[in-house]
C-alpha cells in the first residue's frame, strides 16, 4: 500500500522537491543580489535585512501557490479560496492602508536611495517645511533631527510625495544635544 501510494504520487513528490530545492536558491540569490546592492550603495543592515524579509515572504507566497497547483487543487477552489482571503486582507489593509503604504515607500526609498543617513534634507511642505539631517531610515518613517535637536519622524510615502532638497550638511558645525 505505501508503494502504491509513492508510486501514485510520484510526480507531485518530485515536483515538490524540485520546487523545494528552487525555493532554497531563490532565498540565497535573492539574498546576494540585495546585500550586494546595500553593500554597493552603502546601505545599513537592518534595512537591508527588512528588504530581504520582503522578499523571502513574497517567494514563499509563491512557492504555496505553487504547490497548490502540483498537489491538484482545483482551480475553482483556489479561486474560492483566495477571493475570500483577498476579501478579509482588502477590508484590513484598506482600514490600514497607510501601513502597506510606508512599506512599499520604505522598499522604494532602498532601492532608489535618493538620500542617506547623515545627509541634511529640506522638505517642501507649505504647511510645515522641515530642514534636518536623518538620523535613520526604518521600513514605516524616517527619523530627522533639526539644527535645534527637535527629532522628527516623517511617514515614508510622504517623503515620496514632497519635494526634497539634499542640502550641504551645514549641520556639521553645530552641536547637537541629546
Amino acid at each position: 500500500m505505501e508503494m502504491s501510494l509513492i508510486h501514485e504520487y510520484t510526480r507531485e513528490l518530485i515536483a515538490t522537491g524540485v520546487l523545494g530545492i528552487l525555493l532554497i536558491l531563490l532565498r540565497i540569490i535573492s539574498t546576494k543580489l540585495v546585500r550586494r546592492y546595500a553593500k554597493s550603495n552603502q546601505t545599513l543592515e537592518h534595512r537591508t535585512n527588512l528588504v530581504i524579509k520582503y522578499i523571502h515572504l513574497f517567494i514563499n507566497i509563491l512557492v504555496v501557490i505553487a504547490l497548490i497547483v502540483i498537489w491538484g487543487v482545483q482551480t475553482k477552489d483556489i479561486t474560492i479560496a483566495l477571493s475570500s482571503i483577498t476579501t478579509v486582507v482588502g477590508v484590513a489593509m484598506f482600514a490600514q492602508w497607510s501601513i502597506l503604504s510606508n512599506i512599499t515607500s520604505g522598499i522604494i526609498l532602498f532601492f532608489s536611495f535618493p538620500f542617506k543617513i547623515g545627509d541634511v534634507i529640506k522638505i517642501h511642505d507649505k504647511d510645515f517645511p522641515i530642514e534636518a539631517e536623518i538620523e535613520d531610515i526604518g521600513a514605516f518613517h524616517v527619523f530627522l533631527k533639526t539644527i535645534d535637536g527637535e527629532k522628527i519622524i516623517y511617514p515614508n510615502n510622504l517623503l515620496l510625495q514632497k519635494g526634497i532638497s539634499i542640502l550641504k550638511n551645514h549641520f556639521e558645525n553645530k552641536e547637537f544635544v541629546d
